[in-house]
């Protein structure tokens, strides 16, 4: 048994738990003004926990989660805890107080009926032996505008609009929203994530700029960013957000950002890996990868519910999932014909399930992962089976942190 207790923190315990976790991450208590303007709004009600030791007042742990959508090979839309502010209190490390809130986390999820909980890790070897694995990979780029002249077939778009954070504070949300799912990863974003939206862009040091691109149809893509002038080196553009509903939106944001004055160079990342931005322009290596780092880390709470979700290629496979944390999910999964059936048949290939969550939107490949001893082939044709059925055409990319 463990020494600590978590529970749903009150209202009048969120800024205890918000203070909790900034100091985990080495960073200063929100002001007073930030906290009454949108302190309280980042956090959902019901949706924040604590771990209390004996004889604590404050939580020596917290978590908390947003509910979302997540969009899955083939288009449908799941629900998905968008798991985030997680800190324990440096003196109570290493003691179970995260395998608490965790567990805890789980437990109410299945009780909503959520199958899938996400995360961006601060830490890369924490959260896979809670079942959590890398589902997207992202890429970074830095665009040098010297060189950046767009191609003639990129669509040059339609109007741009400016607008002030108090705008765009109160119209991304419906823009957001209105805008096509480009495909697996994509989440929605609530109330509480925009509040967190607006935090950022209030606490920033430098003035964030908003973009709106204008189609035939209305707004349908926005770009938000910050610069770094200077004078004696490089002036940087920092982007923060862009999102394009379609390709002119794309090619006219991009013609707009790469023409903003006294900016030498664009630093663009988290962009989807299949983002074709070095494709727009006529040398290509004007946009350079500079990073390619993990993205959303996926958690299947319902495995059953996630394998029925999505799409699949063709084929058949026997599937065989192990889940040490939620054995309800281990067994033999049989994929045939776009239909999953648990069955006894022997298995033809075994994974892990933060390893099953690698694969579920099509960014790792069974033979990759059972190259890397992450898969085990239990029939020689597994690895090449699962490649097949869990493979899709487009790369998956969330693009929404929290």
């Amino acid at each position: 048994m463990s020494d600590f207790t978590p529970r749903v923190l009150g209202a009048d315990e969120l800024r205890a738990a918000n203070q909790l976790f900034r100091a985990a991450l080495h960073l200063p208590p929100s002001g007073d003004e930030e906290w009454e303007r949108t302190g309280s709004r980042v956090y959902q009600p019901g949706r924040t926990l604590g771990v209390f030791g004996a004889g604590d007042e404050r939580p020596v742990g917290t978590a908390r989660s947003m509910d979302a959508e997540l969009t899955v090979p083939g288009g449908r839309r799941l629900p998905c805890a968008a798991v985030t502010g997680v800190g324990v209190r440096q003196d109570r490390t290493r003691r179970g107080v995260l395998s608490e809130l965790i567990r805890t986390q789980f437990e109410d999820f299945t009780a909503r009926g959520v199958p899938f909980a996400g995360l961006y890790a601060t830490e890369g070897r924490i959260y896979g032996r809670y079942g959590y694995g890398v589902t997207t990979v992202a890429r970074s780029y830095t665009v040098d505008t010297k060189r950046a002249a767009l191609r003639q077939e990129v669509p040059r778009g339609g109007e741009i609009e400016l607008l002030d954070v108090d705008a765009a504070i109160e119209r991304l949300p419906g823009i957001y929203a209105s805008l096509p799912a480009h495909g697996a990863g994509h989440l929605t974003r609530g109330d509480a994530w925009w509040a967190g939206c607006e935090a950022g862009f209030r606490r920033s040091e430098k003035p964030i700029v908003t973009v709106v691109h204008h189609g035939e149809s209305g707004p349908d893509g926005f770009a938000s960013y910050y610069a770094d002038r200077a004078f004696d080196s490089e002036s940087v553009l920092h982007l923060e957000m862009l999102h394009a509903g379609n390709d002119a939106a794309r090619g006219g944001l991009w013609r707009y950002l790469t023409g903003v004055d006294l900016i030498d160079q664009i630093d663009a990342p988290y962009r989807g890996a299949g983002d074709p931005l070095p494709l727009l322009f006529e040398d290509p290596r004007s946009a350079k990868v500079s990073a390619a780092p993990d993205e959303l880390w996926l958690r299947l709470v319902d495995v059953p519910a996630a394998l029925a979700a999505r799409a699949y290629g063709p084929g058949s496979l026997v599937l065989e999932v192990t889940d040490a944390v939620l054995p309800a999910n281990a067994g033999r999964y049989l994929i045939d014909g776009g239909e999953v059936t648990r069955t006894d048949r022997p298995a033809q290939l075994r994974v892990g399930v933060a390893e099953l969550a690698m694969l579920y939107l099509g960014t790792w490949t069974a033979t990759a992962l059972a190259a890397a001893g992450r898969a085990e082939a239990l029939d020689a044709t597994g690895p090449a089976l699962a490649d097949d059925l869990f493979g899709t055409r487009t790369a998956a990319w969330c693009g929404t942190f929290f």
